[in-house]
């Protein structure tokens, strides 16, 4: 199994007096509460270099540290399933995933993800060493990379951590967005509902920022944006998009279906309807290599799903 990620976090005042898991799922917000609460009663998590237990009231102003050690999955099985490969090596692979599929077994998509298709590929004996350095929404399709060997999933995610990885996304949005632009917020979930994430928070532990320049315009429909995320949140192009008023093509969480069943018969709503899910493609993903240090570049051709979207909104 992959070494444990150390976080060091400190409690920020406004959480003074509030208790410790429910602390920490706010500075750590890609934690549910069920894992939050199974680290702490592990010993995985030390306030001011000690074990401390859930339910402990904070003061503010403490250090945590937090010990990430990657869950073990358990009953996953080798599974023959399509994978596109874009890249193999003895260190990484690199994946041009297919929307619809899941990165990783859970409770709800025990089978039938990319964990389950690579042990086919590698071999059962590959899963205690197979590192998932980042994820991809289940509907969001592109480039995903796969660490092989411990020492590359330490280098990849030092790189991650240090944002020298370049991740450019293909975005399908409502209406007419500006040419360019960037939203560096607060990020977190949502206050309200912790199925969804947002950047409207006044104050949080984690930032989030995103680029974007247009690449295609259809009128006021629809754009086609080049984002480039400068973080990697959960979610966060959809959120981003959606909060600065222009929700992803097909995206029932955060207001593009919505936004379709309001004008129906718009080209907005047809080219949500062919596409068939939110409308966001990992074009691009470029890293250094962790074992030889070579700059390498992979992209992701265009999805058929997205190229008849496309051509619904060209009038083709």
């Amino acid at each position: 199994m992959s070494a444990p990620e150390i976080r060091s976090l400190v409690v920020p005042p406004e959480l003074a007096g509030t208790r410790l898991d429910v602390a920490l799922v706010r500075l750590a917000p890609e934690l549910t509460r069920s894992r939050v609460q199974r680290l702490v009663q592990g010993g995985h998590v030390r306030l001011a270099g000690r074990p401390a237990k859930a339910a402990l009231r904070l003061r503010g102003g403490e250090p945590i540290e937090l010990e990430l050690a990657p869950e073990a999955p358990t009953d996953v099985v080798a599974q023959d399933l399509p994978l596109a490969v874009v890249y193999e090596d003895r260190d990484l692979v690199v994946l041009d995933k297919a929307a619809g599929m899941v990165v990783h077994p859970a409770r709800g998509s025990p089978h039938s993800t990319v964990l389950n298709a690579l042990m086919h590929r590698l071999g059962a004996e590959s899963l205690p060493r197979l590192g998932l350095v980042h994820r991809l929404d289940k509907d969001t399709s592109g480039c995903l990379v796969v660490a092989r060997t411990d020492p590359a999933l330490h280098s990849l995610q030092a790189q991650w951590k240090g944002r020298t990885v370049e991740k450019i996304y293909l975005a399908l949005c409502h209406g007419a967005l500006a040419e360019t632009g960037r939203l560096d917020t607060p990020y977190g979930r949502h206050p309200r509902d912790r199925t969804r994430f947002t950047g409207r928070l006044r104050s949080a532990s984690r930032r989030a920022l995103t680029e974007w320049r247009v690449r295609e315009r259809f009128g006021d429909a629809a754009t086609l944006a080049e984002v480039t995320l400068h973080t990697g949140r959960t979610h966060q192009i959809r959120v981003h998009l959606a909060e600065a008023g222009h929700p992803l093509l097909g995206d029932a969480v955060y207001g593009g279906t919505r936004r379709e069943a309001r004008t129906p018969e718009g080209r907005a709503a047809r080219a949500a309807a062919a596409i068939g899910r939110q409308a966001l493609h990992a074009a691009r993903l470029a890293f250094d290599h962790p074992r030889t240090g070579k700059r390498l570049a992979f992209e992701a051709p265009l999805p058929a799903d997205l190229a008849r979207g496309l051509a619904i909104l060209r009038g083709e």
